[in-house]
């Protein structure tokens, strides 16, 4: 019985040394995903409108440290809708971006609701060639709940009682106002103009809101440079590299990677693209990715293959991923606005 009570006291430390670790992690840096590309607002507000078509809805799921005790589960959604402003080339794209975060035994939720406006200014009369300015801003609430909070206060000297009063005077829900603002230019490359590529840069977080259930300490600001590069290879075949860099001092994420995408069967009539690659996050993960288009729809699918320090309690284990993607095109645009699909 001792040992096996031993045993216990070691997995549940064992447990909450790996949760602070999550935690710390959480502290320090915003929510993200290995499928990145596919929430593109969260990546930069200005990167939204960089697709073929009017309407985008994008929508992806993550499931994560499932081979631990506390997994974490994220989602987000994203619509967009593009139209002319103006006489010339110029575009506006209003959307916004709903995300939703679900952690830990005590059940902290995070939930961001963020319009977002997108101005394309045309940089050229014959080839798709666009300077972007974008905001995005709204609200984001977040809460737990209270009856699973524990701390040391908790323990009489010899055992853990939760009947006693955990100590703390905090409530378990908060509303802030969270900012963001970004920039963007993409154009084509090649004799004839068959590549694509964009850059971008974003700051977020700049109103600095709190972030806290104390109320007392400031969100940090984050800085994210994005880039993308499309080749086509032919008529059928491309390949598609994305990079981000995000900066939330003390803490520094890259991430890259690429993938070849083939539309299968007829050259003119297909509607299916195949979509296969890898991704890497610094000192954390090496993500494989597939991905399906068809018609106007797509599914994607990742996993994170855990290389950081969490490693060994992990199993190499750390997320699921799997996203869904709508694009639409109307007639009266389809001639109007140009720009580069990624």
């Amino acid at each position: 019985m001792i040992k096996r009570a031993i045993i216990s006291t070691y997995r549940r430390f064992l447990h909450f040394v790996i949760f602070m670790m999550m935690c710390n992690m959480v502290i320090g840096q915003d929510l993200h995903f290995s499928q990145f590309y596919e929430a593109p607002l969260l990546r930069n507000p200005a990167l939204a409108g960089l697709y073929e078509g009017d309407v985008r809805i994008q929508g992806v799921y993550r499931n994560q440290w499932n081979s631990v005790a506390f997994p974490y589960q994220t989602g987000s959604i994203n619509a967009e809708y593009k139209f002319p402003v103006g006489k010339g080339e110029d575009f506006l794209t209003v959307g916004g971006q709903v995300l939703y975060d679900k952690a830990g035994t005590v059940q902290l939720q995070t939930v961001h609701m963020l319009p977002m406006v997108n101005f394309h200014k045309s940089l050229s009369t014959n080839k798709v060639s666009y300077l972007s300015l974008g905001f995005m801003g709204g609200m984001v609430n977040r809460r737990l709940d209270r009856s699973r909070v524990t701390t040391n206060s908790q323990y009489d000297g010899f055992y853990f009682n939760g009947s006693l009063p955990d100590g703390e005077t905090f409530t378990g829900a908060y509303s802030y106002a969270d900012m963001s603002v970004g920039m963007s230019f993409n154009t084509t490359l090649g004799s004839n103009d068959q590549h694509y590529v964009f850059g971008g840069l974003a700051y977020h977080h700049f109103n600095k809101p709190m972030h806290s259930f104390y109320g007392n300490i400031a969100h940090l600001p984050k800085w994210v440079a994005s880039g993308g590069l499309k080749l086509n290879l032919d008529d059928v075949t491309y390949i598609t590299f994305h990079g981000d860099i995000t900066d939330q001092k003390p803490f520094r994420e890259m991430m890259g990677g690429g993938t070849f995408s083939k539309r299968l069967g007829d050259e003119y009539a297909s509607t299916t693209t195949v979509h296969a690659g890898m991704y890497y996050r610094n000192n954390d993960a090496i993500v494989p990715v597939l991905k399906f288009d068809v018609n106007q729809l797509s599914i994607g699918i990742s996993y994170d293959i855990n290389i950081s320090a969490l490693a060994p309690a992990s199993l190499n284990r750390g997320g699921f991923e799997i996203s869904l993607g709508y694009l639409a095109i109307k007639p009266k645009h389809a001639d109007i606005i140009l720009c580069p699909k990624f």
